[in-house]
């Protein structure tokens, strides 16, 4: 008995309570003789298994199928049975599956239920019918023996049987009918004798077989289909010859009805009515099988594909697609709105592709999915994408609204030949993100190269924390130069990671991870502890060069509340005095700033710590607004550089550029360094410009505190 205790809207439902409700649901629909406290005990057992199959980690249908048969084994045969059980299922169960995402295998366990039930009622029948059968036959030879005793007798089980009986003969001509096929089929018996038997016989008639069974649809004599349950038997003598053929015909159109209509559920997304995340992969997978070429089963719209031979050098492939900006549709028009939306973007992605023959399908929230079966290259794909994209562009009409919607597209493209299916969706997952971080409204192709940057990239946002953990990380210094005398007044601190299978890695590798990690924090900590401890030990060591330390800080840390207070044990823990550090920020993380940002620099200016912009010129460039900034210094970005070290001598634009720059910045009374001089004749024109102070190769490369000269340059 199961052990599940489920919640679901609000009811506790347990197998013992689940078994309740069942028992006063199905107690008086068939004639059983059992009260219903003895019955819900009888049904404990079989509500344990449907519950343990809603909650199992793989759908398997088989114990609701089981279930169903039971019911019947348990004499509970009437339809009223069977309706009252999916009701209460539904009733029961239905808002705790939705609840957690399983509302589809519900459905699955009900469709499994109604057909173990069918199916097991139909073999009951079926017994009965052999018992006609068995009727049938020893009234037709004792009709042949004593035909005014039989023929009262068999005229009584053939006339009044339940399901239709007809019998022919060897030729196909038919004999008789019984009223229940001709109501049936809605002819007299008359018009059916008139019919040949041909229709109720295999291709090529019983040949060899005594006896088969099929389940196949007719024309009625309205024109109208039904769905009939056949078995046909040759009758044989004593002697064992072939007498005449014996059909047995039940109509299971409303059962076929319920079992499409439960699998249409479970395969179709309730809002948009689009194949949903079941049938793609069962599509995918079939497709990935086939060699990318399939066929419908007849008769079966909405089932799985029959894999044909595969195509040499076929391929499969996905346009995975996810709406631009879907969020902000829903919180500011509300979520009836973003429904529309979505109805609106699936009827035309579908109207527009599905013609094509590729499945449509929607994936949840509002992501879509195109899977295209039959690729040649990576140009039909991207033509498919293009089509979608488009589809999305229209303006879409909303309660008074006119929206603008767009769309982002990875695509993706496989050799069927090892390819697989969850790889493939990953990889189409990866390109869609490509797409929205390019710019929306846009397809992306998955590039292998860019996968394996990120998968990368990735991986090392893992490893930060352990590294930090294990010290692989260390700081080397560059030289901060006065440019007049060449005299070195400080450095830079940057972190490099020593990592283990790597090598050494620069902040490029990993400073934007930890940022985007939250490691950035205790990381940021660590290097500004170690830069002023070195600071310190400097300026001990020389004590007539006042040397500055130079320490980069991240926008996050600047966002923190605490980072000041963190800035000053720092200092008070090393020693180092206030005015002896630099904390470097980028120019995008304080132009503009409002509220904790500002806030902390105007409290890390008032304890005495120099704040300098790092790389200006990459960004915003605003020097009026630096005037109301706590700012001392601007380091110009590198790329400044490059003007002065032209082939045929300073670029005259960047000198003017970088004059301006130095100008203003000293009618704010900041100071000015160069980032990035590599040669004597930058140096040079630098010092003309009047720039106060600068680092870079022809000074120094970043070395370990051991190997860094703090001496006065000849």
């Amino acid at each position: 008995m199961s052990a599940f205790v489920l919640k679901g809207g609000g009811l506790v439902v347990t197998a013992e309570r689940l078994a309740q409700h069942w028992a006063h649901a199905i107690a008086w629909t068939s004639f059983v003789s059992m009260t219903t406290a003895e019955l819900a005990a009888d049904l404990a057992g079989p509500a344990g298994r449907l519950l343990d199959a809603l909650t199992a980690d793989h759908t398997d249908a088989r114990p609701a199928y089981e279930v169903g048969a039971g019911l019947v084994a348990a004499h509970f045969t009437q339809p009223a049975s069977l309706d009252r059980t999916l009701v209460v299922l539904d009733e029961q169960l239905g808002a705790y599956a939705e609840s957690i995402g399983k509302g589809s295998r519900l459905g699955l366990l009900q469709g499994a239920l109604a057909g173990g039930y069918a199916q097991a009622l139909r073999e009951r029948t079926l017994r009965e019918q052999e018992d006609i059968y068995a009727a049938v036959l020893a009234a037709r030879i004792e009709a042949e023996e004593a035909r005014t005793a039989s023929e009262a007798r068999f005229q009584a089980v053939f006339a009044e049987a339940a399901i239709g009986i007809g019998i022919a003969a060897l030729d196909g001509r038919l004999l008789e009918v019984n009223r229940a096929l001709c109501a049936m089929f809605g002819y007299t018996r008359d018009q059916f004798l008139a019919l040949p038997a041909g229709a109720f016989l295999p291709p090529g008639g019983l040949r060899d077989r005594d006896h088969y069974r099929t389940e196949r649809p007719y024309r009625r004599a309205d024109g109208g289909r039904i769905w009939t349950d056949l078995v046909v038997s040759l009758i044989r003598g004593r002697d064992g010859t072939p007498l005449y053929v014996v059909a047995m015909v039940q109509d299971v159109t409303e059962r076929r009805s319920l079992q499409q209509q439960l699998h249409h559920q479970a395969m179709h997304d309730p809002l948009t009515d689009l194949p949903n995340r079941t049938l793609f992969f069962e599509r995918l997978s079939g497709a990935l099988g086939a060699g990318g070429v399939q066929v419908r089963e007849p008769g079966d719209e909405d089932g799985p594909r029959r894999a044909s031979v595969a195509a040499p050098g076929a391929r499969v492939g996905v346009c995975y697609l996810d709406l631009d900006g879907f969020k902000a549709i829903n919180d500011t028009l509300g979520h009836d709105a973003g429904d529309e939306l979505l109805r609106t973007v699936a009827g035309r992605l579908a109207a527009r592709l599905t013609p094509s023959g590729h499945l449509v399908a929607r994936m949840g929230g509002d992501e879509f999915v195109v899977l295209v079966e039959q690729v040649k290259e990576t140009t039909d794909l991207v033509r498919v994408a293009e089509l979608a994209l488009d589809a999305v562009r229209a303006p879409v009409r909303l309660g008074g609204h006119v929206l603008n919607v767009s769309a982002s597209v990875g695509v993706v493209d496989r050799p069927v030949d090892g390819a697989d299916a969850a790889e493939l969706m990953k990889a189409a997952d990866t390109t869609l993100y490509w797409a929205k971080a390019d710019g929306r409204d846009r397809w992306a192709t998955f590039d292998a190269d860019r996968h394996a940057s990120d998968v990368s990239r990735y991986r090392l946002s893992g490893q930060l924390p352990e590294a930090l953990a294990r010290r692989e990380f260390f700081v080397e210094y560059q030289p901060l130069v006065r440019l007049d005398d060449a005299v070195v007044i400080g450095t830079e601190a940057l972190v490099r990671w020593r990592h283990p299978d790597l090598g050494v890695l620069g902040p490029n590798r990993f400073i934007e991870l930890a940022e985007e990690t939250g490691a950035i924090a205790p990381l940021g900590q660590w290097v500004l502890a170690e830069a002023c401890r070195q600071g310190r030990a400097w300026r001990e060591a020389h004590p007539h060069q006042a040397l500055l330390m130079s320490v980069n800080i991240a926008v996050r840390q600047v966002r923190e509340a605490g980072f000041v207070d963190a800035v000053r044990e720092v200092l008070a823990e090393t020693g180092l005095e206030p005015e002896a550090l630099q904390l470097e920020v980028t120019e995008s993380s304080v132009m503009g700033s409002t509220g904790q940002p500002l806030r902390t620099l105007h409290a890390l200016a008032e304890l005495g710590v120099r704040i300098a912009i790092d790389d200006f010129g990459t960004g915003y460039s605003n020097l009026a607004y630096l005037r109301d900034l706590p700012v001392h210094s601007l380091k110009l970005a590198g790329r400044f550089m490059a003007g002065l070290h032209a082939p045929g001598g300073p670029d005259q634009t960047d000198q003017e550029i970088l004059s301006a720059l130095i100008r203003l910045a000293h009618k704010l009374k900041l100071t000015v360094t160069a980032e990035g001089v590599e040669t004597a004749a930058q140096a040079a024109a630098l010092r003309e410009l009047g720039c106060d102070t600068a680092q870079g190769w022809h000074y120094g490369r970043a070395v370990p505190p051991e190997a860094v000269v703090l001496q006065r340059r000849e």
